[in-house]
């Protein structure tokens, strides 16, 4: 199973949008504090969001929390960012991988992306735009690492497919 983790995200619609695309694959979402926004019970309701009971969600004080809790994510990461040395198709991403994406408004601390630095990947993309929306940039790493493992878990074919057209 995938592991998202935003650290410290700031805008809740990006947040939203990365628990449904966690839903819709089985991925869980891991989120290091701050947040932009509140994740309890009525906040989610509130929000609207009808699919937030299929998402497993963790809640970390900091990146180091996050690393006492699971020692087995420095071992199996790979850290989305814009500065990153190569593009994200020469990744190669376990079933079990952990994929991390920093704020909208800063990316991954430096120092976090210099301790991983040859796990670091970006999204291609033209000199003068600065970056893709944090859940569009989700969106592509956690398809392309499922893609790599063949889809585990996920529906290949839909109604269309099991018609006698």
């Amino acid at each position: 199973m995938l592991n998202i983790v935003l650290v410290e995200p700031e805008i809740p619609p990006n947040c939203g949008n990365i628990a449904r695309t966690c839903a819709a694959t089985g991925s869980r979402l891991h989120l290091v504090e701050p947040l932009g926004f509140d994740v309890s019970d009525r906040a989610v309701k509130r929000a609207g969001l009808d699919y937030w009971h299929l998402v497993e969600v963790a809640v970390y004080r900091s990146l180091e929390d996050l690393f006492t809790v699971h020692p087995e994510a420095a071992e199996d990461l790979w850290l989305a960012t814009t500065k990153a040395p190569r593009d994200y198709t020469q990744a190669r991403f376990s079933p079990d991988c952990w994929l991390f994406f920093g704020k909208e408004t800063a990316g991954l601390p430096l120092d976090f992306r210099e301790q991983y630095r040859q796990r670091c990947v970006r999204i291609p993309m033209i000199d003068e735009a600065r970056s893709l929306n944090l859940a569009n940039s989700a969106a592509i790493l956690i398809y392309e690492a499922l893609r790599q493992n063949g889809f585990p878990g996920l529906l290949g074919v839909g109604e269309m497919g099991n018609s006698s057209m």
